[in-house]
This record gives C-alpha cells, sequence and structure tokens, in this order.
C-alpha cells in the first residue's frame, strides 16, 4: 500500500523517513515536522539546504496562473535591484510589503519611504512599510489584504530571508485560531515548498520558498556571521567624513576606498554588530586580496551591498569597494 504524502508544517517539504541524509527526513512519518526543521526551532541548529532558482520560477509560474492578490515581501535594509523583475513570472495584484522597519531609524518618517517607492512607477496596487516583530502596521496589511483581494488565496512572495514566514506567523497569532508555525531561521532557504495557512474562513496565506539572491552576501559567508549580519534592533547609523585617500572597513567583509573626491560624509546603515574601521588606504592593505570594483557615485547616493545593508554618500565621490566577487554592489538614490 502506497504512503500517503505529508508535507513539513515548518517548511512545506514532503517528509520521509527513510534516508537521514534527504530533505524531509524524519524519525516517524506520523511527526509533523522534518529533523531539520525540529533541530532549528529546538536547538537553533541551522542545516543549509540549497534549492535550484528554477524550482522556485516554477512555483512563480504557478501563482501566475491564479488571479490570486500577491504580497511582495522587501527587506528594507536590503531592497531588489530591481522591483519590477517579479513581473516577469507573475501578472497578479501585487501589494509591495515593506518589511523590517524596526532596524531603520525610528527618525525615518514612514510617508519618506512610501514616496520613495511610489515614485519608481513600479506596476504595484500597493506599498505599506510594515515590522511583524513590532506589530507595527499589522492591522493595516490586513485591511489592505481584504481590500485587494480576489480570493480567499494570498500568495506572499520574495526572495529568501526578507521575513516571509516571521509575517505570516504575526498574522496566524493576531486573527486566527490555527496553531501551526512556520519554521524561522537566519539562513537562506528555510521554507523548502509552498505552504498553506488558514487564517479564517475568507483568508488563506500561502507561503511561497524565496527567491535566491545570488548576490547576496550571507550565501558567501561562516554561518556564525549570520547573527552578526542581521540586525536585531534599530540601526544606529555611524558617519565617518572621509577625505581623498581613506577607507572603511566594515566588519571585516567590504573595505570602501575613496579615490577621488573632496571631504564628504559616508554613512553607513549596516548592523550595529559590524564594526566599522578607518584608515588610511595607502598604509593598510587590509580585505585589498577581495573583488575590487569601482563605481563613481553622484549627489545623495547610497552604495548598496546586497545583505549587508547600505551607506550614503553626500557628495560625488570615486571609490573603489573590495568584496567577495559573487557579491552584488550598486549605487543608487538615496533612500533615507
Amino acid at each position: 500500500m502506497n504512503k500517503e504524502k505529508k508535507y513539513c508544517i515548518g517548511c512545506g517539504v514532503l517528509l520521509q523517513d527513510e534516508n537521514m541524509m534527504q530533505e524531509g527526513y524524519t524519525t516517524s512519518i506520523e511527526n509533523d515536522i522534518c529533523n531539520r526543521c525540529f533541530r532549528m526551532r529546538n536547538y537553533g541548529e541551522y542545516q543549509i539546504i540549497t534549492k535550484s532558482n528554477e524550482e522556485y520560477i516554477d512555483i512563480l509560474k504557478s501563482v501566475n496562473k491564479t488571479n490570486d492578490l500577491v504580497l511582495y515581501m522587501v527587506d528594507l535594509l536590503n531592497v531588489d535591484k530591481d522591483l519590477n523583475y517579479i513581473r516577469q513570472y507573475i501578472k497578479n495584484k501585487i501589494i509591495l510589503v515593506l518589511n523590517k522597519r524596526d532596524v531603520l531609524p525610528k527618525s525615518v518618517k514612514d510617508e519618506k519611504i512610501i514616496n520613495y517607492f511610489k515614485d519608481m512607477d513600479l506596476d504595484f496596487q500597493d506599498v505599506i512599510v510594515v515590522s511583524p516583530n513590532k506589530n507595527y502596521n499589522i492591522d493595516e496589511l490586513l485591511l489592505m489584504i481584504k481590500k485587494y483581494k480576489t480570493s480567499k488565496n494570498v500568495y506572499v512572495v520574495g526572495h529568501t530571508n526578507v521575513g516571509k514566514s516571521t509575517l505570516i506567523n504575526k498574522l496566524m497569532k493576531n486573527y486566527s485560531f490555527n496553531n501551526c508555525f512556520l519554521t524561522m531561521s537566519p539562513l537562506p532557504s528555510t521554507t523548502l515548498n509552498k505552504i498553506s495557512i488558514k487564517l479564517s474562513d475568507d483568508l488563506t496565506l500561502i507561503d511561497t520558498p524565496g527567491l535566491v539572491d545570488r548576490g547576496n552576501i550571507v550565501n558567501y559567508v561562516d554561518s556564525s556571521l549570520l547573527k552578526k549580519i542581521n540586525p536585531k534592533k534599530e540601526i544606529k547609523p555611524k558617519t565617518y567624513q572621509l577625505k581623498k585617500g581613506q577607507a572603511l572597513v566594515i566588519g571585516g567583509l567590504v573595505r570602501i576606498d575613496y579615490l577621488e573626491g573632496n571631504k564628504n560624509s559616508f554613512t553607513v546603515f549596516m548592523s550595529n554588530d559590524l564594526k566599522v574601521e578607518r584608515f588610511n588606504m595607502n598604509n593598510n592593505e587590509k580585505l585589498k586580496d577581495l573583488y575590487p570594483k569601482e563605481f563613481d557615485v553622484l549627489f545623495h547616493e547610497d552604495i548598496v551591498i546586497s545583505g549587508l545593508g547600505f551607506i550614503k554618500v553626500v557628495e560625488k565621490a570615486k571609490v573603489t569597494v573590495y568584496a567577495d566577487k559573487n557579491v552584488l554592489i550598486y549605487t543608487r538614490k538615496s533612500l533615507i
């Protein structure tokens, strides 16, 4: 007799009790979660599973076959370079959910953040700023969902580690009697398959695996650094007045050499746990073995280091940024 298929309620993977080296392993098929989720929830042990984006893109294409509302989640500290990228796969109505409001300084007004994104001429129904950790704007998000949803089903999509599962868990805690909670961790690819969570008779949230951002620095650091990279509380921006010929090293991961320009202001918006060092770039070779990328930064632009955060630069500047060659680094109009 064939076993009935059963899926992990934490990450959505198909459960199996035959091979402990493969994903979905559980000591008993009667369990509701896989060993990986059990170890993460109870012991904080993280096991990285690398999935191909082709699998996730197939899931997005299946969402496109519906007419259901989509919540597109973005980490405010690590905004995707091209937010309209999602439109390659999804033509549904989309609400842009700007997550992790709690890590940006309280002095920054929501209205300014929202207008920044609305000025980008994005093809979305609406924009909202939230923080599940602080229960911030969660009521407003639910009202927005009810306003735009086209059926009972609402999909939650976005890159890995933007907080999709955290948001769904908060919505369940606030508005549902469902005691099923999704597994959360600082690792990419924690959710491995679609997971449907019934919030009420009129609303089912469907969590999806995140698209793996190959340019994100978290893919290229030791797992012990993940807790330092991911800010746990409001960022205290660090501002450095640099002269031509000076450099910054951030967290032992990134080096920025100031090649040309007048005295300039560099403000670092990254985790408070990352140490920032300043020195004469000609007298110190630290991190110069990493891959160099040169940028001409315009007035009031950010240098974005995918997965770490960004550096706001006030005046024009020519810089060289040293980092792992696979890490995405780019400039944009200043967010703050």
